[in-house]
């Protein structure tokens, strides 16, 4: 069990570090609830000011409201962060009603947020200890609506992890003591005691709280710069210190009356950014289930779009925007979008870039092996993937759409641009696995000799990332030329490899997903990428033909390598897309990959 003090406590708390708590036993000094007070009820708040007076009259103590407990030895243990919402918590009104509800308001009293900004998140209510002279007193606790009444009185008191009422006896007899020491008659004592009752009551002079830039000296004036610079957006006085992430310094502030809070972050070399509370909860919930670090140190920071007007001065992310754009963050430059319904989701900026995936030969091993290999090979990195299943239901939706999928139509235009109607109608299961976890499904066109000379394939990994792909394959140049027209040829047109890119690309990310789940449902744990790939492979014994002989490359221009037996690029982006938008971005990327692989003079305009 740990040891910490109050201090220590205080400490942790205000370093946004509210797990190193746990382990604590609640005591004299140390309260926890899971959840926050429901103000709307009555009994509520006069529980809350019942807890903060208790604190007061018993030196001082820590309420954290987001931690579980366990009883364990007859203590009740520090067990678990519950977390708190934030919409669900208006640190003002919670000051408010302290002030109204506890009599005399106690000193110095502190309600502030604990956030590590990994989703251990909790409010704590700070009592500093109080002039021992004074006695901190509520309303007779009556559970109905209203302004507290002025004609009762109770005196909450902390004992052992507990807090009770002092009884009534206890107070007769306080009161009689003071009757007593004034050496004044008890009408007179008693109108004495309420003279200097009422003159505690009345309001405190402000205590000062956070100041901008505090907890970060050597920030300090250019947090204050930027809070200038910004205020005017409607941020109030500092909810908490300053403190540093990554290369961001940052602070929260109060918003106007019913407003929500803002978020003040200042990253070198970039204007300074103010984001309301609200957006900046969605954009560390983007990058809680990366298992690569902080939320932040993930998805990055807020930066100016495209669309700013300003895209070099301070600017502001309000509470009804639609998206921000992020970067600096280990994924990569990326937009936090919502949706109609409210939802917020991240999705990365496109790059077109080479890095494989371990996924990348997957399902390759099958022998003999095709001369010809178009894939489009899609990593969907989704969270909380352990409940995912390919239903008996879902499979028989997925069988019957396969022959009029964009892959069947694909393979079929193949041999009827060449004279031959081939059309790829039937689809088995396998040659890999089908489980509730897996999907492998086959047409094979078949020459007259049994020979394989075209397969269209798709295949499904739901496992902890869920992958889908779609091959079409040339699977004997000579088998397929015996089945067309004696002059057609069966090199492929640049043309024909981009419709087949396309196809096998669409089949892999829009009818294998849903087989599974509806992608818009799915929060990213990573970005998702696509693997473009042509290969020329060929049996084991046999020298691989190269591109060159299967493929027209001579449209791309001069290249250094025409047997080159494989390209490849990777897109990152989210799949999902418009038939149109696809097929621009799949330009692109091809006219990268030419590049890459030596055709320096590829254009879009050739594809």
């Amino acid at each position: 069990m740990p040891e910490m003090d109050l201090d220590a406590v205080r400490a942790a708390l205000r370093a946004h570090d509210p797990a190193a708590l746990l382990e604590l036993p609640e005591g004299q000094w140390l309260d926890a609830k899971s959840a926050p007070y429901e103000l709307r009820d009555p009994h509520a708040v006069e529980e809350l000011a019942k807890d903060v007076a208790a604190f007061a009259n018993g030196g001082g103590g820590i309420l954290v409201v987001g931690i579980t407990t366990r009883l364990e030895q007859s203590l009740e243990i520090l067990d678990k962060v519950s977390s708190v919402d934030r919409s669900a918590v208006n640190l003002d009104q919670w000051r408010k009603l302290i002030r109204e509800h506890v009599t005399p308001a106690p000193r110095g009293t502190r309600v502030e947020w604990s956030d590590d900004g990994q989703g251990a998140r909790v409010v704590y209510i700070d009592v500093p200890a109080q002039d021992p002279g004074c006695l901190f007193v509520v309303a007779a606790p009556v559970g109905k609506k209203g302004a507290p009444r002025t004609d009762t009185v109770a005196v909450p008191v902390r004992e052992a992890d507990g807090t009770h009422w002092l009884p009534r006896t206890e107070l007769q007899r306080l009161l009689s003591n003071a009757v007593a020491a004034s050496g004044m008659p008890t009408a007179q004592a008693l109108a004495e005691i309420l003279r200097e009752a009422v003159a505690r009551a009345q309001p405190e002079p402000a205590v000062a709280g956070p100041q901008i830039g505090q907890g970060l000296p050597s920030r300090q004036q250019e947090i204050r710069e930027a809070y200038e610079q910004l205020h005017t957006a409607g941020l109030g006085r500092p909810a908490g210190e300053a403190y540093v992430r990554g290369p961001a310094a940052m602070q929260e502030f109060e918003g106007g009356e019913g407003q929500p809070g803002w978020v003040l972050c200042v990253v070198g070399g970039r204007a300074p950014v103010a984001v309301a509370q609200p957006v900046w909860q969605a954009i560390r919930a983007a990058g809680r289930d990366s298992a690569s670090g902080h939320p932040l140190a993930v998805v990055g920071y807020p930066v100016p779009g495209v669309d700013q007007a300003d895209r070099h001065g301070p600017w502001v992310v309000p509470p009804d925007a639609r998206s921000v754009d992020l970067d600096g963050g280990s994924w990569g430059a990326g937009r936090l979008v919502r949706s109609g319904r409210g939802v917020w989701r991240w999705e990365p900026a496109e790059r077109i870039g080479f890095i494989m995936s371990r996924y990348a030969r997957n399902w390759t091993t099958q022998q003999p092996a095709p001369q010809l290999r178009v894939r489009a090979l899609v990593t969907w990195p989704w969270a909380d993937t352990a409940a995912l299943q390919i239903t008996p239901g879902k499979r028989q939706d997925l069988e019957r759409a396969l022959p009029h999928s964009t892959l069947a139509g694909a393979v079929t235009v193949l041999s009827r641009r060449r004279g031959a109607e081939l059309p790829a109608a039937r689809w088995d299961r396998g040659p890999w696995r089908n489980t509730p976890t897996a999907v492998s499904y086959t047409s094979t066109i078949m020459a007259s000799d049994g020979r394989r000379a075209l397969s269209a394939a798709v295949m499904m990994s739901v496992e902890d990332t869920v992958v889908t792909c779609a091959d079409i394959l040339i699977e004997d140049v000579s088998a397929w030329s015996a089945l067309l027209p004696g002059d057609a040829g069966t090199q492929l047109g640049l043309e024909e490899v981009q419709a087949l890119l396309f196809a096998a690309w669409e089949s892999a990310a829009e009818t294998l997903p849903d087989a599974v789940v509806d992608p818009a449902r799915m929060r990213w744990s990573a970005p998702p990428t696509t693997e473009l790939r042509l290969s020329a492979e060929g049996t084991h014994d046999q020298p691989s033909p190269g591109l060159g002989t299967l493929i027209d490359l001579e449209a791309l221009g001069p290249g250094e390598d025409n047997v080159r037996p494989e390209m490849a690029v990777t897109i990152t982006r989210s799949p999902t897309m418009q038939r149109q938008e696809r097929q621009a971005v799949l330009r692109r990327a091809l006219v990268h990959m030419a590049r890459h692989f030596g055709y320096v003079w590829a254009e879009e305009e050739l594809l």
